[in-house]
This record gives structure tokens, sequence and C-alpha cells, in this order.
């Protein structure tokens, strides 16, 4: 039996013919179209523009929207998005690609399902078309996940809001037309909290490349300020003060983005250390037949399984409507360690090789920390385990 990125996933039952049909024809676009040439676009820290129209013409941009807008929704599920984030993570990166290409994937949800009638038609087939681009703006300078004590303020003028404020390590933002944009229109703590679609072409909104990072060099993270900038009120989503429950609502697919993203990064590393240990030869024989090596990747695969069944599970009670918080929580913190632990003991059995750059496993650490923050730190996600299991 071979042990590669494809035989070290576990059967899922759940996964139909039309899944693997879709994953088929994702592999095929990805392998053609972005695969041969991320190295490059990762060093530049920015994807070809283009590549978001080839992305709306297979179907990528659109998965999962009401077809009302330019969507596809009809048979669609959870299962799709997980198979994106996973055939995306073959290429060796954890994330990066899904921070830029995929970016509406936390950006247009609040849009799509809280904006008036007239903004939807606006933004949304824009961007599913791959002709607008969109990102969300929750952390701030002073904090990120602290969401209920965000201090960017919005206040109402006649028709309009007043917007005051920084958010940082935005991504994509570079490059969007709008930016979904937690702000405070109220009070302290949550009750305080709106959300608001902001333009970037309004007078007052400017930005600045955050291009000093560890790991997501694509992903155009930046630091956005917004200086007097008057938004008109109809961007505003949903009502006054019902912002946090905008953002709660969007953090949960985001982790689950971000959870098939990191187990799929695990299965890289494993491949990536499996062939390696069987080419290499130390002392004699191939690196595979020490004893030390086999039980590094014997452990690799014990903790993937775990990973793997976990995701089946919780994966499971979201398609079936009855998803446990507290799991999906803990969930992120399974995969953001075993992603860890499986790209720290690739790096131990490629040795050297895996300190240059252009390689996959060598990508996929630097970029093990963004994973384990972005969305909910691991601590922040063990303690929202601990409050939904009433503790």
């Amino acid at each position: 039996m071979s042990l590669d990125f494809d035989s070290a996933r576990l059967h899922n039952p759940a996964l139909t013919a039309d899944h693997e049909e879709w994953r088929t024809q994702l592999r095929k676009f990805i392998d053609t179209e972005i695969a041969p040439y991320f190295n490059d676009w990762d060093e530049a820290g920015a994807l070809p523009p283009e590549l978001w129209k080839k992305a709306a013409d297979v179907g990528l941009l659109q998965l999962g929207y009401d077809e009302k807008y330019g969507g596809i929704s009809e048979g669609i599920d959870l299962y799709y998005s997980m198979i994106v984030n996973e055939e995306l993570a073959r290429v060796g990166s954890g994330g990066g690609i899904a921070s830029s290409l995929l970016i509406h994937g936390i950006g247009l949800p609040p849009v799509a399902n809280f904006a008036r009638e007239e903004i939807k038609e606006e933004v949304v087939p824009a961007v599913l078309s791959g002709d607008k681009r969109i990102s969300l703006a929750i952390t701030e300078p002073s904090g990120g996940s602290d969401v209920a004590n965000i201090k960017t303020t919005a206040v109402r003028d006649g028709d309009y809001y007043i917007v005051n404020g920084s958010k940082t390590f935005i991504s994509g933002a570079m490059s969007a037309d709008w930016i979904t944009t937690a702000v405070r229109t109220g009070g302290e703590g949550a009750g305080g909290v709106s959300m608001l679609l902001v333009p970037t072409d309004l007078e007052g909104v400017s930005r600045t490349k955050l291009d000093k990072k560890q790991g997501w060099w694509v992903s155009e993270t930046a630091t956005v300020y917004y200086d007097n900038v008057r938004v008109p009120a109809k961007y505003l989503l949903a009502e006054e003060g019902h912002g946090f429950l905008v953002i709660m609502n969007n953090f949960n697919g985001e982790r689950m983005a971000m959870i098939s993203c990191m187990e799929a990064c695990a299965r890289v590393c494993l491949e990536e250390a499996v062939n390696w240990a069987r080419d290499r030869k130390t002392f004699g024989k191939p690196l595979a037949k020490h004893q030390v090596i086999r039980h590094k990747i014997a452990q690799m695969k014990q903790r993937i399984n775990c990973t793997q069944g976990y995701m089946q599970i919780v994966a499971r009670s979201i398609v079936d409507g009855t998803p446990n918080y507290g799991d999906i929580a803990n969930l992120k913190v399974q995969a953001s360690e075993t992603m860890e632990f499986c790209a720290r003991e690739a790096s131990q059995i490629l040795g050297g090789a895996c300190y240059l750059r252009g390689n996959r496993v060598e990508r996929i650490y630097r970029e093990v920390r963004v994973n384990a923050i972005g969305g909910g730190s691991e601590e922040v996600m063990r303690d929202l385990a601990a409050s939904q299991y009433g503790l």
C-alpha cells in the first residue's frame, strides 16, 4: 500500500460520486493553472489578476451562493467547499491561496445574507464573476480575538455613516473593491457592534501592504485606514447593533475552511516525508528502514487519522443542521496541532532539503502560526469550547 496525499485520506461515506467528480475537475484546474506557477507568485507576494476570471470559469468562486446572483447552489453542501480547501492545499500552501483568491468566502457571506436587496445585486454577482473583489475587516491594531471591543467607529449623519479607525492583518485588502467592516455604532460591548460594507473608492479609505510576513506571502495582507469616510447608510448589513451576530455567523464557516486546509497540509507533509525517506539513503540503507524515521511517519499518520475522523463527525453534524460549536472550536485546535506536528516531523526527515525555499514543507511550516491564530487562536478556541460545554 502506498502512503501519499490521496491514500492517506480516510474513506468518508458521506462523499458521493458528484463530490469526487468535483474533486477531479478542480484538481485538473489547480494542476494546470496554479501549481506550476504558485512558487513564483508566492515570492512575488500576489496572485495574477486574471486568475479570478479563470477560477470563475470553473465555478470555483460561485460555489454555494444563490443562483439568483450567479452562484452555484443546487445540490451543494459543506463537503464541496472542504474539497476546495483540501485540493488547494496540495500546492503546499496552508491557506495562502484561499486567503487571496477565495477571500470572498469570508467577506461576501455577510453581504449575501444580511444586505439590502439592492446591495446584494450590486455586489454579489460582480464578486462571483471575478470582476470585483471583497475582503473582511475585523481585527484591529489594539486586538484581534476580542471582537466585542472593537474601536473603529461609525457615526450616523443623515443618510451616511462617518467611519473612523483602522483594521490590520486584513487578507486580500489591497485589491478589494469592498471591505466588509466591523464598526462600533453604539455603546460598549457586543451590543454596540455593527457591520458596514465600505466601498474602497470612497474618499478617506487608504491601505498599507504588510509584506514582512512569516507566511501567506501571496495574500496581500494590509492595514486599512478609515479617515472620516462617508459611507452611504444603505451599506449597513443587518441592523445597527447586530454586527456581533453577523460576525459569529461567519466564523464557523471560516474555521471549517481552515480546518480542511490544515488537515490536507498535514497530508502534504506526510507525502513529502515518505517520498524522501524511501529515496534518501543514510548509513547504507534508506531512511525509511531506520526505526526512528518509521516511528515519525507512523505518528504523523496517527494524528492525521484522528483529525480526519473528528472532521467527519463535525462536518456531518453541520450538514445535518445540528452543529456543536464547541466541537468546531476544538477541531480547529486539533487541526492546527496536527499540521504543526507533521510540518515539524517532515522537516526533520527532509533535513537541509526542507530549509530551502520552494519546498512544500518549508512553505507549510512557515504558515503554521497564521493558521493556529487566524479565525480564533488556539487559546480562544479552547476557551470557547469550554464555554459551550457549560463551564
